[in-house]
């Protein structure tokens, strides 16, 4: 079996022979030249230089911002403990996902409006979730602006005292 690369239209295809015929082509990731956006009045026939490795910052430059958090502004009481419940189950990833859905459980119904806005807050403006587990878990320093009461009902959780099994998010309850 023979294998060969040929760059089609800016596309890069694998093309293997001797084989099944849907086997034919393959589609390997164009070159980082091809992403770039097209700047027009120059010469299009011709793909631009890929970037200097020292130069990568264009290219990473393409990703998309991510949002600022802004508060939702009015919400009922109850509401915005039902949406904080959601969102301390569904984090992205597994560690604070059993986290922040072993301390709603216990914690969510027992806090106070000023204390659901303090976790409104820590648990969506940080754009990383791997640094708020970082400081809850108490492997990096907390910033200033999120270390506050429920931070420390947090980091009091993460110590797990009492040896509980976390592996799996509590079963959710009709309240």
């Amino acid at each position: 079996m023979s294998v060969t690369l040929r760059r089609l239209y800016g596309v890069s295809r694998l093309v293997l022979t001797n084989t099944q015929p849907w086997l034919r082509t393959i589609r390997v990731p164009p070159a980082a030249s091809m992403v770039r956006p097209y700047t027009s009045g120059k010469d299009s026939s011709q793909p631009p230089p890929d970037p200097p490795m020292d130069r990568m910052d264009i290219v990473m430059s393409m990703e998309p911002a991510i949002p600022i958090y802004t508060p939702k502004q009015n919400e009922p009481f109850e509401t915005r403990r039902a949406r904080l419940l959601y969102q301390s189950r569904k984090r992205g990833m597994l560690e604070n996902g059993l986290l922040f859905s072993t301390f709603a459980d216990r914690y969510l119904n027992k806090l106070d409006e000023q204390q659901l806005k303090l976790y409104d807050r820590l648990i969506n403006e940080p754009s990383n979730d791997w640094e708020i587990y970082y400081w809850v878990t108490g492997a990096k320093p907390t910033p200033e602006e999120y270390n506050n009461e429920v931070m420390d009902m947090l980091k009091q959780h993460a110590q797990n005292k009492n040896m509980e099994q976390r592996f799996r998010q509590p079963d959710l309850t009709e309240q």
